[in-house]
């Protein structure tokens, strides 16, 4: 069985890809056995070891799995997609509307559990964000998301946590092209300062109910201006 010779390097990247190849073309179909690995660097004319790694890699894309003592099993023939890149390619009305429902659980949770340590975070988070209000849309915007940051933190989740930082580096891009779209620094250069700081209050206060009303103050009429644009 011969799988195509491959160019030096970089080896691992290039086997990865001809077994994926095969793989979404059907070839082991899901639960099939791979043949084994002396078997696949004869193929592929490379080493046992980058046959390894790149089974390494198929594993993080989520198409095959090693189970112990019997081999290498497909799993998958379509890679789990990368969420990194899917929210690069979303649209920032989609990702807004995510954001809005990730975020006003997080502030419910936060009024709960928030520690004396969170409100210090977030009083810090509110302080920066005004003083970012005379810089420009960048600036305002990465402190913008430092408080929403130390809000989602406050919940006491770490995976929720997570989930916000995965969303942050697309919510910049799309944070500063939606202050220029909607020209919202144009009259006032720190607008949502009064619904951030009735955020923090009801964080503070230990009522979630008013967290939740804060935030979708702040985030509703935007995504309404955004669905409409």
């Amino acid at each position: 069985m011969s799988l195509g010779s491959l160019r030096p390097s970089p080896l691992v990247e290039q086997a990865a890809e001809k077994l994926r190849a095969q793989i979404t073309a059907g070839r082991w179909p899901v639960g099939t056995k791979l043949p084994g690995e002396t078997t696949l660097a004869a193929s592929l004319g490379v080493g046992r070891s980058t046959v390894r790694e790149a089974l390494r890699a198929l594993a993080g894309a989520g198409l095959v799995r090693t189970r112990q003592g019997a081999g290498v099993f497909v799993i998958a023939t379509r890679p789990v997609e990368d969420w990194a890149a899917r929210l690069r390619s979303a649209g920032i009305a989609d990702v807004y509307e995510v954001r809005a429902m990730l975020e006003v659980q997080a502030a419910r949770m936060a009024a709960v559990r928030r520690t004396p340590a969170d409100i210090a975070a977030l009083d810090a988070a509110l302080a920066a964000r005004r003083q970012a209000a005379d810089g420009d849309d960048a600036a305002f915007v990465e402190a913008d998301i430092a408080l929403h940051s130390a809000v989602v933190a406050a919940a006491g989740n770490p995976v929720l946590t997570d989930l916000f930082a995965e969303f942050a580096p697309a919510l910049r891009a799309g944070l500063v092209h939606l202050i220029d779209l909607l020209d919202l620094r144009e009259r006032d250069p720190n607008p949502g300062d009064a619904t951030h700081s009735s955020l923090v209050e009801a964080i503070r206060s230990g009522d979630p109910e008013a967290a939740s009303r804060a935030l979708n103050a702040e985030l509703t009429p935007i995504l309404s201006r955004l669905r409409a644009h």
